[in-house]
């Protein structure tokens, strides 16, 4: 740069001090590469045009005047008006001049950065208004790729001088309260050659729940456009960032993604195409392990960097890209996260349905809010104006020109897009919930139809047919004291653990494996270890859900390790819980593939299951395979708040061979502090309590199972419901011989079955006897924790 330009700045001279002079997005770039270059971050070399060449080109075409009285006028909810005012001022930005003396700087600069006469360049916006903590301005001014040769360079600087009026942006700014008074600094840089790899994005926490601790990172094959865009279903990969830090493996889950398109290098006059991915790239991860974790690293270089900075925890929203030549990680852009870090988390809003309907289409979900409507479904941009305010917006993809309409949707769902695409981002910054990567939703629903869409229910996003009641509960979380009894929780789904886990709770008093196995493994492990016994469709179907794994048993140790590690990630370091798995035969054989292994047994409900299932020579292997995976969890992964319950556990001899078996498969009782409980469901649990306690840590109280066996009531008959209760007398005698002998032994008793979340009173009572936890599903543990707290206060003035 001569040091008489006045209107170029290459951007390793720029700090986020220039913001005013060329924008955000800028301003960072430059940040990154004067204060991280030695810290493994790269970012590609590149300039920037200033606010004051922005200001010069306008006054030198004499628009300022023009633009500022067609805009007073202005009713951006007027969507016809707003596209005529937008079209009639880009095109006057267009046909204007860029003045002799900003053109030669530019064409100077093109020439510094060129290292041949075909250099492909990006450029991209950064208004002066742009990536600020509290307003993302997420793809409000467009970006175009590829681009060679000096009058395509001027030409596309106009361009994006001219998508500073584009619909959305102007819209964008009224909503937000910003003036049309912002310049616009053109970011130029040299490409990165990702169309011979892949791209991405990557927040630096959970962009559902906000959680802190994590970082997610999303990646397709080719150009960044198509994830941003939400044009494919990307990759997914979430990394736990203590793991990170203390040098254990912190891929605590991975999802793969579609990734059905990819952007890449043009032919001819073209500077980009899409083209589509083969299925044998499509069924690979875009990224290694060791790309994966540099990423991260580089991600919590970056937001430690920008916290130092802001003096408070910053979060960030990051692009990078892979050169497909060099093999060289590339960071393109690090704005702040603007959705969660700006909410108030002492305060939450939980949503529950009240009923259940038909399944219209799942996805993933965005946001944790449940909305209804009419359906509106919109193939085309042009069709936006027969959209009313309060429908459900459905369509294959969005980008920044259908902003004004989800500003006045109840909903949105999609064919296509990930966590981090355009109509994730944007339904999140508006408080939309929504739906996307359904694939077929278009399809499947009509306009005028109503539905209720919920994403209160997890990563699983679901609509459904009909107008469906629903409540919502503020709660103000910061204020609930913490009661003397461990209050913990129940949980079932690693998607909803994230978001769970910020209720006030002492950590998880009961994971339960078969939810995980069910519901992301869906095949029963003997099937995964020997498919030759069962049917070619079977096979098949074997073949396809292992095919991102190095075999059917690799997929099943990995997605369940994965499963047990967000649980215990979303709590840690707090204790969790985890009982083996427990699915009687008749459940075994419902899983694909399990007729070819489970026997048919008259009462499953006390037959082949627990932990006469784990010693039996039939499911060796595949107890095996569920050993491997929660001692991964805990070694590999460092997570040694996890501990172990066996289930239904008939006698001590039974416990005594379960342990040693566990044992033989690397989780010993006592080694890395692993501490293993044992269900009390069984009355001879309790009888020979003793026995018992000699081999494990502790009594879990499965209250379920105990009572039915203690009354001789079948808990799943409606003929004898009215009988089946935790609170009657004999099962209270049974639950208060299990506490005494737990305490006299000084030995872990809590309960997690069912009673305490339906009877506040069986709580209070339990509390009495001096249960050391209480574990409760999510939706009770608030209005049981202050029933808790009022009956030790009683407790408390009764013995002074």
């Amino acid at each position: 740069m001569h040091d008489h330009d006045q209107y170029i700045r290459f951007l390793d001279t720029l700090t986020m001090d220039d913001l005013a002079s060329v924008g955000g997005k800028n301003a960072s770039l430059g940040e990154m590469i004067t204060t991280l270059s030695g810290q493994g971050i790269s970012v590609p070399r590149g300039f920037a045009t200033t606010a004051e060449g922005y200001w010069h080109f306008m006054r030198h075409n004499q628009l300022l005047e023009s633009i500022e009285q067609q805009l007073t006028s202005i009713d951006h909810h007027d969507i016809v008006q707003l596209s005529r005012i937008g079209k009639t001022i880009r095109k006057q930005i267009l046909t204007g001049e860029i003045p002799d003396d900003f053109k030669r700087e530019i064409l100077n600069a093109y020439q510094t950065l060129a290292t041949d006469d075909n250099i492909a360049v990006a450029i991209r916006s950064s208004a002066t208004a742009e990536d600020l903590p509290n307003a993302s301005f997420a793809g409000q001014q467009e970006s175009y790729l590829y681009i060679q040769g000096e009058a395509a360079l001027l030409q596309h600087i106009r361009l994006v001088f001219a998508s500073l009026f584009n619909d959305r942006a102007i819209s964008y700014r009224i909503d937000q309260g910003f003036g049309h008074n912002i310049a616009l600094s053109a970011c130029v840089q040299k490409m990165v050659r990702s169309d011979l790899a892949c791209s991405g994005v990557m927040f630096t926490l959970d962009t559902e729940s906000g959680c802190s601790d994590i970082i997610l990172i999303n990646g397709a094959y080719g150009l960044g456009e198509m994830v941003v865009q939400g044009a494919v279903s990307p990759d997914e990969f979430y990394l736990f960032k203590p793991s990170l830090n203390s040098g254990n493996d912190p891929l605590i889950r991975k999802q793969l993604g579609e990734k059905a398109l990819e952007m890449v290098k043009g032919i001819g006059d073209k500077p980009t195409q899409i083209q589509a991915v083969s299925p044998l790239r499509q069924q690979q991860f875009c990224l290694n392990i060791n790309e994966i974790n540099t990423l991260a690293k580089q991600a919590m270089t970056i937001e430690a960097h920008y916290s130092a900075r802001a003096g408070h925890w910053q979060p960030m929203d990051i692009e990078w890209a892979k050169d497909g030549i060099t093999g060289e990680l590339f960071i393109v852009q690090a704005r702040p996260e603007t959705i969660h870090s700006q909410q108030q988390h002492q305060q939450r809003t939980l949503y529950h349905l009240d009923a259940t309907g038909e399944p219209l289409i799942r996805g993933k979900s965005i946001g944790q809010k449940i909305a209804s409507g009419n359906i509106r479904v919109i193939e085309h941009v042009d069709e936006m104006k027969l959209f009313q305010a309060g429908e459900i917006l459905v369509t294959d993809m969005t980008d920044p020109d259908w902003e004004p309409i989800m500003k006045i949707a109840s909903a949105i769902v999609t064919n296509r897009g990930g966590r981090t695409c355009h109509a994730a981002i944007i339904a999140r910054e508006l408080g939309v919930p929504a739906i996307v990567g359904t694939k077929v939703v278009t399809s499947r629903v009509k306009s005028g139809q109503q539905a209720t869409l919920s994403c209160a229910e997890g990563d699983i996003g679901t609509l459904y047919q009909g107008l469906l009641p629903f409540h919502s509960q503020q709660l103000e979380i910061q204020s609930i004291p913490r009661p003397d009894t461990k209050i913990m929780l129940n949980i079932a789904q690693p998607d909803t653990a994230l978001t769970t886990a910020q209720l006030p709770n002492d950590g998880v008093g009961l994971t339960r494996l078969e939810f995980i196995i069910n519901n992301h493994i869906g095949i029963h492990p003997l099937a995964l270890l020997h498919p030759e016994q069962c049917s070619p469709d079977i096979q098949e179907i074997i073949t396809q859900k292992s095919r991102a794994f190095s075999s059917p048993r690799d997929f099943f140790i990995q997605t369940l390790c994965e499963g047990v590690s967000t649980i215990a990630a979303a709590f840690y370091p707090k204790k969790v819980i985890v009982r083996l798995s427990d699915f009687k035969s008749n459940e075994y054989r419902h899983l694909t593939g399990g007729e070819a292994f489970e026997p048919i047994e008259d009462n499953a409900m006390i037959g082949f299951r627990g932990a006469s299932r784990y010693r039996s020579t039939m499911f060796h292997d595949a107890f095996a395979m569920e050993c491997e995976a929660l001692r991964l969890a805990r070694k590999q992964k460092g997570f040694t708040n996890i501990h172990l319950m066996i289930p239904f556990t008939r006698t001590p001899h039974e416990g005594q061979e379960v342990l040693t078996r566990m044992e033989g498969f690397g989780l010993k009782r006592g080694v890395d502090s692993l501490k293993v409980y044992v269900m009390c469901e069984i009355p001879a649990n309790v009888i020979l309590a003793d026995q018992f306690l000699d081999l494990f840590d502790g009594f879990s109280i499965g209250s379920n199972d105990l009572t039915q066996l203690i009354l001789g009531v079948d808990r799943n008959s409606e003929w004898v419901e009215d009988l089946f209760d935790e609170r009657n007398e004999a099962v209270r005698i049974m639950l208060q011989q299990a506490i005494i002998a737990c305490k006299a032994r000084g030995k872990y008793i809590g309960i997690c079955g069912q009673g305490p979340s339906d009877h506040a009173d069986f709580a209070q009572w339990l509390v009495t006897q001096g249960i050391e936890s209480i574990s409760l599903n999510a939706d009770t543990i608030l209005a049981t924790t202050a029933s808790i707290l009022a009956i030790e206060r009683q407790l408390k003035e009764k013995h002074g």
